[in-house]
């Protein structure tokens, strides 16, 4: 059974591998702004095998590729990868066309909702339980993204989407048994052959951008890096720390790719979309309030008792 210091120290590394990654995807709009000539599906396409390359580069070094070929061999662990898989590459795609198509903010609310739905999910399917304080918290911060949400219902299908897919993937990986690199070098094993078939297509027919431009081409080969990093980070947060925990951290992310949105890509910003973004980080405060509360009186109880 741990002990109270490394539950503590897990617990503090799950949170800086969740604010690592969520900085990360919260600047990645200014990356994929800069391959506005690719297509979204090429860059998916190309994502995923340069992410499979660097992977399986990490696994050799750090694992062994032998003990990677045991999780490929697992049908217990392979079915719930290969849903995993399926939503991560719905949610980059639907993702990267936002971006490609000016869509920064409403991609930005589909994770503001995502850590609602990450509590949601938790309590549904984890049996989590929420204080009075997180309860509040939540309640606020949902009111924020309601009114988000209601002053853009045009593209509210990009929200939802990109919401969804990103929760239920956290909660996939979060119940499946397998270290956060296998997990995911073996997502990438998964969707890499359709990736391979629509490149060899898209070549075929004349379509394929990679190579035809230098800094374009680097910028695509360091997708695997910039794609498989955050994701290990994300993995290990999810196995170290609650639902709840993960859901609000969250909104690192969509708040930095808010305010690229705005800041950067001159998307309009309305009085509405203002008064939600307050309401939004007045739950999250709220919340971290009464979380730290919580794990105060969860160290001193054995001392009083």
């Amino acid at each position: 059974m741990p002990s109270q210091t490394q539950e503590d120290g897990s617990a503090a590394n799950g949170m800086a591998c969740a604010v690592g990654c969520y900085t990360m995807w919260g600047l990645l709009p200014v990356y994929f702004h800069m391959l506005q000539d690719f297509a979204p599906l090429e860059i998916v396409a190309q994502r995923l095998l340069w992410s499979l390359a660097f992977m399986l580069v990490i696994i050799a070094l750090r694992t062994g590729l032998p003990a990677f070929g045991v999780v490929l061999r697992d049908p217990r662990l392979m079915k719930p990868l290969a849903a995993s898989s399926a939503l991560i590459a719905i949610n980059w795609l639907v993702y990267i066309w936002a971006v490609h198509n000016g869509h920064v903010v409403a991609a930005s609310l589909g994770y503001f909702l995502n850590p609602l739905i990450n509590i949601m999910l938790g309590v549904i399917f984890l049996k989590e339980k929420l204080r009075r304080g997180q309860m509040i918290a939540v309640g606020v911060a949902a009111t924020g993204v309601a009114i988000l949400g209601s002053s853009a219902l045009d593209t509210l299908w990009i929200s939802l989407v990109i919401g969804l897919s990103f929760g239920l993937y956290g909660l996939v990986r979060k119940v499946t048994p397998v270290a956060p690199m296998r997990g995911l070098g073996a997502e990438t094993v998964i969707l890499a052959p359709f990736a391979a078939a629509y490149l060899l297509w898209l070549y075929q027919h004349g379509g394929y951008m990679f190579g035809k431009d230098s800094g374009s081409t680097i910028l695509l080969t360091l997708s695997g890096a910039i794609t498989a990093i955050p994701l290990l980070l994300f993995a290990v947060a999810a196995q170290r720390l609650s639902m709840a925990t993960l859901g609000v951290l969250q909104y690192i992310a969509p708040t930095l790719q808010f305010l690229t949105g705005v800041l950067l890509f001159g998307e309009t910003l309305s009085r509405g979309q203002l008064i939600s973004f307050s309401l939004i980080w007045a739950g999250l405060i709220l919340f971290t309030i009464d979380s730290l509360r919580g794990m105060r009186a969860a160290r001193l109880a054995p001392a009083e008792a």
